[in-house]
């Protein structure tokens, strides 16, 4: 354990990646101490006030206020909330679909094998993007609604890695000793060819993550995620869109907070991978 930790620490992508990760899974815990002001508060008499340090600027309104008197940094502190909560649980769910049939598929082959194949086939024929929207419209607006079109969806993306990484230790020594001795085939996948799926499994784990943010963000934009009172980024992006001309830090404030998010994910991600696989720490 302390010699994983270290290989991980030693990886800079995996430091400076977890590290903005890390201070957003803070931000969005101590949002309500954090954040200025009430994020659904409004005040017309306050609509598009510049950020601090431009001309017109209030005191208090660092990243100023929205066409309505919002507190744009106060909604993006509350907005990474939505992010992270959607990150995690949809990132988790799709692994644990995607892992157990990659499992059953890399290992046990055959027929078995043959459906899930074709199940991951038949699945990624469908634009992720115009399935998720389609998948958010049928079960309704909501949070749980978007992760359940997120794991619905991505799934596929786990089953394929893991079913190759499965097929691939399941020819290798240890595995062929384990069944000389005698283990049962499926403790053998538990206990020997699972730990060693797990390195890139961890990493593509935060890749998905990334991607969920992302898959939020475009849900909130066209209004299919939460209430539109809820402070989303990408619900922050489509109203800073109508008012760019004269309110632009509302349209450019979420997108810098997305882009470092989805970029702190895909760091860590590449990080996690170079410091897990033996191969690539040789």
């Amino acid at each position: 354990m302390a010699k994983t930790l270290r290989s991980i620490l030693a990886e800079p992508k995996a430091v400076i990646g977890g590290g903005f990760i890390l201070l957003l899974i803070l931000v969005a815990i101590f949002a309500p101490y954090l954040a200025p002001k009430d994020p659904l508060e409004q005040d017309l008499m306050l609509g598009t006030l510049p950020p601090a340090g431009n001309a017109g600027a209030e005191p208090g309104y660092w990243f100023g206020t929205d066409d309505l008197g919002r507190d744009v940094l106060s909604r993006l502190i509350y907005g990474s909330r939505i992010a992270l909560i959607v990150a995690f649980v949809a990132a988790g769910l799709s692994a644990l679909v995607g892992t157990t049939l990659g499992l059953l598929a890399g290992w046990y082959r055959g027929w078995v094998d043959v459906v899930i194949s074709r199940l991951v086939d038949i699945w990624m024929a469908f634009p992720p993007v115009l399935l998720s929207i389609l998948l958010v419209a049928v079960f309704g607006s909501g949070v749980h609604s978007v992760i359940a079109a997120i794991v619905i969806i991505d799934w596929t993306r786990f089953c394929r890695v893991v079913r190759s990484e499965t097929m691939a230790q399941a020819s290798q020594d240890y595995v062929t000793a384990a069944k000389t001795i005698g283990f049962p085939s499926f403790t053998i996948l538990m206990r020997e060819v699972l730990p060693n799926v797990a390195p890139v499994l961890i990493a593509l784990v935060s890749l998905e993550m990334g991607i969920a943010v992302i898959v939020e963000a475009i849900l909130s934009f066209v209004g299919l995620s939460v209430s539109s009172d809820t402070p989303t980024w990408g619900g922050m992006i489509a109203q800073g869109r109508q008012i760019v001309h004269h309110g632009w830090w509302v349209l450019v404030a979420p997108l810098v907070v997305l882009f470092a998010t989805v970029l702190a994910f895909n760091q860590l991600g590449d990080g996690l991978r170079r410091a897990l696989d033996p191969m690539m720490r040789r």
